[in-house]
């Protein structure tokens, strides 16, 4: 059992930029893989950035070259950073955990364990 806890999210304007961070203690990073997804209000909940445990990175084409996601295997926290944010990055964030390899990384149905998301709001 995994509990995730994300922070960093909150209001900014059009362009601004926001870190969130996604804490999951006593975790090996390097054994699982992670990602961060997103949900706007009435849609369905999409991938946004995942780091596998074998390092590889994918972004959905909506924010590459404006998000970069990472991760501190020291002290079990990975990193979303929003860049050149617009209002239809709006939306609760949450970071997810894979147990078994994933098939598709930015696809919801392969996360085992979610955070209890975090709200982003880009004003225009």
């Amino acid at each position: 059992q995994f509990n995730l806890v994300e922070s960093g999210g909150g209001s900014v304007e059009s362009g601004g930029s926001l870190r969130l961070s996604c804490a999951v203690p006593g975790y090996p990073y390097d054994t699982y893989s992670m990602a961060w997804f997103r949900q706007a209000e009435n849609k369905e909940r999409e991938g946004v950035a995942s780091i596998e445990s074998d390092g590889s990175i994918t972004y959905a084409d909506s924010v590459k070259g404006r998000f970069t996601i990472s991760e501190d295997s020291a002290k079990n926290i990975m990193f979303l950073q929003l860049n050149a944010l617009t209002p239809e990055d709006t939306g609760m964030y949450y970071c997810g955990l894979a147990v078994s390899p994933l098939v598709d990384p930015l696809k919801a149905d392969y996360m085992d364990y979610w955070g209890t998301g975090i709200p982003v709001t880009v004003l225009s």
